[in-house]
């Protein structure tokens, strides 16, 4: 297999270990694989999540770089990257989009790096153009703090920032804190080390939080919803239809 014929990230690997000039036995060395990374560089081993992870600790390789998602090369991870630290693909090396339910947000924060924990997670491959050239993960909404907007048991759909600068104001967003996973509006401060989490519900008080404190921020961008309610919809409309009615009503007796 020639060297333009090999997956973007095994290029991309290689060019890694190149730039701090390590044999392929030394760059072994540092990601704790065996004996040399030759197999890897020749296109015969794939990249390992773990592998992945490794290079985002030792040396701030961004995933999203590697796999050619991204043109930024190295991230900060100490200081406000709240990108997607992990991303995983299927067998065909195409990226699935990870659906994490509430249960499973109680522990994200603790194993926000850890690819084996991410694999226990149900995944899937939406082929819609929406749903492309970018990270996509579902979130279960938890709780009343986004009605009427997003319902308890909802799921959304969101797109991983890369940094706070993409991030805009008022859109709505999963948060990944250091000790939680919450949904709301996002509003930056001039105090740029501080943005402000806003509830769509306006019995939740808005707060501030730090940027170190966030892991990752997602961009919602669609949602799911099992909470249709027919009957109510159908309230609704009889209501609209007969306040229209009276409305009518009133500018005829109004002109006679």
């Amino acid at each position: 297999m020639g060297t333009n014929e090999l997956p973007s990230e095994i290029r991309r690997f290689k060019e890694i270990r190149e730039d701090h000039d390590f044999t392929q036995s030394e760059f072994a060395e540092q990601l704790g694989i065996k004996h040399s990374t030759a197999d890897i560089e020749r296109g015969r081993t794939k990249l390992s999540g773990r592998v992945v992870t490794e290079l985002l600790r030792l040396f701030n390789v961004n995933p999203l770089w590697l796999f050619g998602y991204s043109n930024q090369k190295h991230l900060t991870t100490d200081n406000g990257d709240i990108s997607p630290k992990v991303v995983v693909v299927d067998k065909e090396d195409q990226e699935n989009m990870i659906l994490v339910n509430q249960k499973a947000a109680a522990g994200y924060p603790n194993n926000i790096q850890d690819v084996e924990w991410y694999q226990k997670l149900p995944a899937f491959d939406l082929p819609l153009p929406q749903y492309r050239n970018a990270t996509y993960r579902g979130f279960q909404v938890e709780g009343d703090s986004m009605l009427p907007n997003f319902r308890p048991d909802d799921w959304v759909l969101a797109k991983g920032v890369e940094s706070l600068e993409y991030a805009n104001d008022n859109k709505v967003y999963v948060v990944v804190m250091q000790d939680a996973v919450v949904v709301k509006k996002l509003q930056k401060l001039p105090d740029s080390s501080k943005v402000l989490l806003v509830s769509l519900n306006q019995e939740y008080v808005p707060y501030e939080v730090f940027v170190s404190d966030i892991q990752e921020i997602w961009q919602v961008n669609s949602k799911l919803t099992f909470n249709i309610d027919s009957g109510s919809e159908h309230t609704l409309l009889r209501e609209l239809q007969a306040s229209m009615q009276e409305l009518k009503s009133q500018i005829k007796n109004l002109n006679t």
